[in-house]
């Protein structure tokens, strides 16, 4: 019993040695691998909104400290989306000047300096900076995209198309409907510049490269318009129906154009109706509603409009009642109905016509790329949504 209380004494000795050799050498791990003293005054200087005295602090640890990348780089972040870019700039471009820096950090510095000079509105250097960086696998994509941001905000549309088609070769999703609208960029330059043919020549790219562009079938019924040919222009503003009646209502008052230039009316009340039936819209009830006043009277275009409200209510559609209505009756109830058609105006008048579907971004214009979010094709009239 006495060796056996002595082994046990033994092994309690040695397993007690074991654990205080290892818990000293845990403390001396810490010890040598905590953060700098100086690292800590300068994230005491940033919560206490010094950010001038942080970024000093942590400049010059950059030049003694190398294991603390990751966090400058974080704060190189921070302080762009704050708006402090020049401070952002400050602290990539040292990252980028230490020579013996790891190259996956020195390819990341050089990417978040390109945000820094993006976000600055430095694009000549934030496009060499991207370059520099686009054929390295892990930051192709990024830079593509950069790329692509900073040709759309200098409207460079020949670069944006072949940056684009390198995206979608890299990531294999489409961006034929994005590039699409660059060749309608090019088409409203040409227009604006007289040059029928280039005109032509781009929107018939854009069909080719998204068959359902509204856009371009606009710009297309528009150009034939002003080369009277007024038949070709009715046939591209019919198409968009079946590439998307959302935006039919761009359409009407071009296709009432056409159809009075060649003395079509009759053609035009026809379409319209059996569109009505398809697609209810207060538009296209604007229009019939105007050549029905025109033919048969006041009454029977208030009539028609009415019929369209009960069916399907809306207050753009009862302000058009109501203008239509006020014009057939005398006394109080002409001067109560102008009271109301007063407050409907107010009402539409503050109300946008346009909305994004992605971010919620709306206004009293059809903006192609949304000024929000700056997605394509995603701002569409508010009444397709609502009625």
């Amino acid at each position: 019993m006495t060796v056996i209380l002595l082994l046990f004494i033994l092994i309690a000795m040695l397993g007690a040695w074991y654990l205080g050799y290892h818990m000293h050498r845990s403390v001396v791990h810490v010890k040598k691998n905590r953060l700098p003293k100086n690292y800590l005054v300068g994230l005491n200087h940033l919560l206490n909104e010094e950010p001038d005295k942080a970024v000093d602090i942590f400049v010059k640890m950059l030049e003694v400290d190398s294991e603390t990348v990751e966090t400058h780089l974080a704060v190189g972040k921070l302080f762009r989306r704050r708006g402090e870019v020049d401070r952002a700039i400050r602290i990539h471009q040292n990252l980028i000047a230490r020579p013996q820096l790891d190259k996956i950090y020195r390819v990341q510095s050089l990417y978040e300096l390109g945000q820094d000079y993006l976000s600055a509105g430095m694009f000549d250097r934030a496009e060499r900076v991207f370059l520099e960086i686009v054929d390295i696998k892990e930051y192709s994509v990024k830079a593509l995209r950069a790329l692509i941001d900073i040709y759309q905000q200098e409207k460079s549309w020949e670069r944006a198309i072949e940056t684009a088609r390198k995206l979608e070769s890299s990531t294999r999703k489409s961006m034929q409907a994005v590039i699409a609208h660059y060749y309608c960029e090019l088409a409203e330059l040409s227009l604006s510049k007289n040059q029928e043919d280039q005109v032509e020549y781009y929107l018939k790219l854009a069909i080719e490269a998204d068959s359902y562009c509204v856009r371009a079938s606009l710009l297309l019924a528009k150009y034939f318009m002003q080369n009277s040919d007024y038949k070709t222009a009715i046939k591209h503003l019919k198409r968009i129906k079946t590439q998307d009646p959302d935006y039919l209502s761009e359409a009407i008052d071009a296709l009432a154009s056409c159809y009075e230039a060649l003395n079509e009316e009759d053609a035009l009340v026809s379409y319209l109706l059996k569109i009505l039936e398809e697609y209810p819209r207060v538009p296209v009830v604007l229009i019939l509603s105007e050549r029905i006043r025109k033919w048969k009277g006041d009454k029977i275009a208030a009539k028609f409009v009415a019929d369209y409200v009960r069916r399907y209510p809306s207050l753009s559609g009862l302000a058009l009642f109501v203008n239509l209505y006020s014009s057939n009756v005398e006394g109080r109830a002409r001067e109560d109905l102008l009271i109301v058609q007063g407050l409907m105006k107010k009402l539409l008048t503050d109300k946008p016509d346009y909305q994004c579907g992605t971010c919620g971004f709306s206004g009293r214009s059809l903006h192609w790329q949304c000024p929000g979010c700056r997605q394509w094709s995603s701002v569409k009239p508010l009444h397709c949504l609502q009625e």
